[in-house]
């Protein structure tokens, strides 16, 4: 994990997070669920939730996607911003709403099992059926 201080944010700006703290590596996420609210496989990094500040909530809403599992999105440009498992004490958000370099890196693909068969991944990236995260 990298510690570090970034924000963030949703395409027209109603959401605005910054995340200080570990920044756990970007996981690309092929499960059907991630598949279908991002319109491809989800980019996401994480950080224990006492480090991640929403300051900007006004577009923010939460659908609960699963029982144990929701995700936080903007209601007003569609922006998929957040993941939220309940038994665990960090918050995963999208890799790609963190303004300006990040210094993050892709650590693997994850549900791989899960892929669709319009894209292909380069082999000597790391790919997971499951996830041990």
């Amino acid at each position: 994990m990298t510690a570090v201080s970034v924000s963030g944010g949703c395409l027209c700006g109603q959401v605005r997070f910054t995340v200080k703290g570990p920044l756990r590596e970007v996981l690309l996420c092929h499960c059907s669920q991630c598949r279908k609210t991002s319109g491809h496989f989800w980019a996401a990094s994480s950080a224990p939730r006492e480090c991640v500040d929403i300051h900007q909530d006004t577009g923010l809403r939460w659908f609960q996607s699963s029982k144990e599992a929701r995700r936080g999105f903007c209601s007003l440009c569609g922006s998929s911003l957040f993941w939220s498992h309940a038994g665990k004490q960090t918050l995963s958000f999208a890799a790609g709403a963190l303004d300006g370099p990040t210094g993050l890196s892709t650590g693997a693909h994850i549900f791989f099992d899960d892929a669709s068969d319009y894209y292909r991944v380069h082999p000597d990236e790391n790919t997971i059926d499951g996830s041990s995260y």
